[in-house]
């Protein structure tokens, strides 16, 4: 691990060289790249640095246990004590940060939420789970663009599909895909009975054009007059856009925008993140596993949170973390519940890193 961690200090001093030079600087792809890389692994050699400062530290309160005074020694004992464990604490910061990243961590994301079981009740905690998320994102200074919405006559939604953008958005929302359980007496509900209902959530890296390749004669792309609210130009012009990608059978729809241009780039955004998606797939289906595991399989059929309104309760179950605050989690503040998934998900990652590794090298670090 050390020998790696050197050679990561040595090409963060090579970068801050190259970034310095005037011909870098002239070439602005280049340039950023480099400057992605050097911004990457920043947090790392900082806290190998901080790392290395400690052990020094640690090696000169070990002589002063030596030393003719007493109450230097005593001084020393304690200095050491907090050393030790700040050293501790340093090193497995660093098996973290030295984790492979998910490739698409820093991406943009297509959120899509669709009701399931439970039908008017579903669509309608289909619409609060998309303000809830659309919420979050305002506290996190994202912006949140409408692609598709079918929505219901009661204010809920059969299906709402949204691209969200903004800083490393898929690290912080990833583990948000699966389905989500409502507990709660429906408006409707005369005899105050408790429904069950559920609703699926699919988050989508948003496809950059290097991911996906789509060939315009894969597509068959239909027009055709849009239905529903929306004013009344919405059955006078065929603005609506179909696209089907004839290759998977992949079919998709928007009719939100009055100009037919404007509905196939929202519906070819959408076909691009969901191909991405497959892609993904078939190349998870490789892997082992134990290695799916490490980071979870996002299955949406996978039941991974319930919100229980009588008891203002949520609980996901992957982590066994309960909270009674869901109001608070309804409006928007959901940060406990994404910290929780992310240390679970990495200490998972971190553990199969471990066994993996081979036991000479586990010595050696």
């Amino acid at each position: 691990m050390f020998a790696r961690l050197d050679d990561i200090k040595e090409r963060y001093k090579e970068l801050e060289t190259k970034l310095s030079d005037p011909d870098v600087i002239k070439d602005q792809k280049t340039y950023r790249q480099l400057a992605k890389e050097h911004s990457d692994i920043g947090e790392i050699v900082r806290t190998y640095d901080r790392y290395l400062r400690v052990q020094e530290e640690i090696n000169e309160n070990k002589q002063m246990l030596n030393d003719s005074d007493p109450e230097i020694r005593e001084l020393a004992k304690d200095e050491l004590e907090s050393l030790e464990k700040e050293s501790d604490q340093l090193q497995e910061k660093l098996k973290v940060l030295l984790l492979p990243k998910d490739p698409n961590d820093e991406k943009n994301i297509l959120l899509e939420i669709r009701a399931g079981t439970g039908g008017d009740e579903a669509a309608l905690f289909a619409a609060d789970l998309f303000r809830m998320y659309s919420r979050y994102a305002e506290k996190k200074g994202w912006k949140v663009e409408l692609l598709s919405a079918h929505e219901t006559g009661i204010g809920g939604y059969k299906e709402v599909i949204a691209l969200i953008s903004g800083d490393k958005v898929y690290s912080r929302l990833k583990y948000e895909s699966g389905t989500h359980r409502v507990q709660r007496v429906p408006e409707t509900e005369t005899q105050g009975r408790i429904h069950t209902s559920a609703v699926t959530v699919a988050v989508l890296p948003e496809a950059d054009e290097v991911d996906v390749e789509i060939n315009p004669q894969d597509l068959r792309i239909d027009v055709y007059r849009a239905s529903g609210a929306g004013g009344q130009h919405v059955n006078k012009t065929e603005s609506a856009v179909r696209i089907t990608h004839i290759p998977t059978g992949l079919v998709v729809q928007c009719q939100d925008e009055r100009s037919q241009h404007k509905n196939k780039a929202k519906a070819m955004k959408v076909l691009a993140a969901r191909l991405y998606e497959l892609k993904q797939q078939e190349q998870q289906k490789q892997l082992t596993e134990e290695r799916r595991s490490m980071v979870g399989s996002g299955d949406r059929s996978e039941r991974i949170r319930t919100y229980n309104f009588p008891q203002g309760r949520v609980t996901d179950h992957r982590i066994g973390l309960t909270l009674y605050k869901l109001e608070d989690i309804m409006q928007g503040e959901i940060d406990e519940i994404i910290e929780a998934l992310g240390t679970h998900f990495q200490a998972k990652a971190l553990a199969q890193s471990t066994k993996e590794q081979p036991s000479e090298n586990r010595s050696a670090a």
